[in-house]
C-alpha cells in the first residue's frame, strides 16, 4: 500500500546547463531534502529532446502523504521571502542553471510501489517512457486500476514495466502519469513501430477509455536512483557545500 505523495517537476534549463543542474539537484538538493523533510528523491531524469520540450529534466519526489507534504511547505515558505533560508545558497546556485518550470502534486494508485522499494527490486532502464493520460472527469483512479491490472496479466513482450502510476491531485481527476522502464533502445523502437500499424503494445484493452496520451521520453540523470540503486548523499556532492 503506497500512502505517499509526489511532486513531479518538468523544468526548463538554460544554455547547456542541464549536467550541472542534475547533479545540483541530486546532490545538493536532495541530501538536504531527506534530511529536513524525509523527502526522497525518486527520480531525475533528462528529457529526450527529439521527443519532449529542450532543455527540460523532469524531477520527483516522494512525500510522505500530505501530511508530510505540508511539513515540507512549512519549512519551504515560513519566511519573508518564501525559501528556505538554509538553503539560500542551492537557491543561488540553481539561479543560473534553470529559467523555470512547472509542478504537479501527483497521487500514486496503492499498488505502485515506493523508490526504496523499486531500487531494492533493482527497477531500472536504458531509458524511460513518461505518458500523460486524460481520462473522462472523475475517472482517473479507475483507470489507473485497470492499467495495471493489463499490465500484470500480460507481461509485455518488448520488456517495457509499469513501475508507477499517478493521477493529478487538485486537478478534475482527469489526468494520469505512467512510468515505464524500458530495456533497451531498440525495445522502445519496437513497441513504436507498431503503434504506428495501430497495434497499442502497452494498453490495449484500456486504450478506449484514453481521451489523450503525450509519450516522451527520458534517461536517467547520473545520481537518479533508478540508475544508482539508492537515494543520493552529502557524499556525492563535488561543485558546491554547504
Amino acid at each position: 500500500m503506497n500512502d505517499k505523495v509526489y511532486i513531479h517537476e518538468f523544468i526548463d534549463i538554460t544554455k547547456q546547463n542541464r549536467a550541472k543542474y542534475m547533479h545540483h539537484i541530486a546532490a545538493n538538493w536532495s541530501p538536504i531534502g531527506q534530511e529536513e523533510r524525509h523527502q526522497l528523491c525518486y527520480g531525475v531524469w533528462g528529457v529526450v529532446g527529439s521527443t519532449g520540450r529542450w532543455p527540460q529534466v523532469v524531477n520527483m519526489w516522494e512525500e510522505d502523504g500530505f501530511a508530510g507534504l505540508a511539513d515540507s511547505f512549512r519549512i519551504e515558505l515560513s519566511n519573508s521571502n518564501l525559501q528556505d533560508p538554509s538553503l539560500a545558497k542551492w537557491w543561488a546556485g540553481a539561479a543560473d542553471l534553470r529559467s523555470g518550470g512547472i509542478d504537479r502534486i501527483m497521487v500514486p494508485h496503492h499498488d505502485t510501489s515506493p523508490i526504496e522499494e523499486l531500487c531494492a527490486a533493482g527497477a531500472t532502464g536504458e531509458v524511460y517512457a513518461h505518458e500523460f493520460v486524460q481520462v473522462r472527469p472523475g475517472t482517473a483512479r479507475s483507470f489507473l486500476s485497470a492499467a495495471l491490472n493489463e499490465a500484470r496479466r500480460v507481461p509485455h513482450k518488448h520488456g517495457w514495466q509499469l513501475v508507477g502510476a499517478w493521477w493529478t491531485a487538485m486537478h478534475n481527476e482527469d489526468e494520469c502519469l505512467l512510468l515505464w522502464t524500458i530495456p533497451s533502445w531498440e525495445s522502445w523502437a519496437q513497441v513504436e513501430n507498431e503503434y504506428c500499424t495501430g497495434i497499442d503494445a502497452l494498453l490495449p484493452d484500456t486504450s478506449s477509455d484514453i481521451l489523450r496520451r503525450d509519450r516522451i521520453l527520458l534517461v536517467d540523470a547520473p545520481l537518479s536512483p533508478f540508475r544508482t540503486g539508492r537515494q543520493p548523499s552529502r557524499a556525492d556532492r563535488t561543485d558546491w557545500t554547504d
